[in-house]
């Protein structure tokens, strides 16, 4: 079961290759603290004050390799994203949908409790610092639309159509 908490540590990070272009991937004592999708197929930059430290990653890195191979639907990780109270909650409540299936933003405010909250729950999703694992990418527009989404569209449709298992990213 992947646990969401919010303390703070030393950051250790690596860039790993992905289907999605390279991956910036965040840990700290705590658990996962962020993943950062490319900009123009560029390894996101980490923070000035992380230490590279590849060791430090390789479950999260063995996880997501096995999520994009098809092999893993549920990631089993200890997860430290940092944000509000409220983005806490949406960000709980993102990583009880299950994989291949998609909700509402409306949908989404209503399991937290606050059905008239579907644009705050919008940008808490989009605040989201760890995509795939929190999977931000299973929430859609009431009309069944793909919106926006960090990575990009493109990345968010892969990530579907991968648990659709219309795809094998890799």
């Amino acid at each position: 079961m992947t646990s969401v908490t919010s303390m703070t540590s030393a950051i250790a990070f690596a860039s790993i290759e992905s289907p999605l272009g390279p991956l910036t991937i965040a840990v700290d004592d705590h658990g996962l603290r962020e993943i950062r999708f490319p900009h123009d197929g560029m390894p996101a930059t980490p923070d000035p004050h992380w230490h590279e430290d590849v060791s430090a990653v390789a479950e999260a890195v063995r996880q997501l390799r096995a999520y994009f191979s098809g092999e893993l639907e549920n990631f089993d990780l200890a997860l430290a994203p940092q944000g509000t109270p409220f983005q806490q909650r949406v960000w709980a409540e993102l990583c009880r949908i299950p994989y291949g299936e998609t909700i509402s933003y409306g949908e989404l405010a209503r399991r937290i409790g606050n059905p008239n909250a579907s644009r705050a729950v919008g940008l808490a999703n989009g605040s989201n610092p760890i995509p795939i694992v929190i999977p931000c990418h299973r929430v859609i527009g009431s009309n069944g639309k793909l919106t926006g989404y960090g990575g990009g569209l493109p990345i968010k449709e892969k990530l579907l159509a991968l648990e659709r298992r219309q795809l094998r990213l890799i």
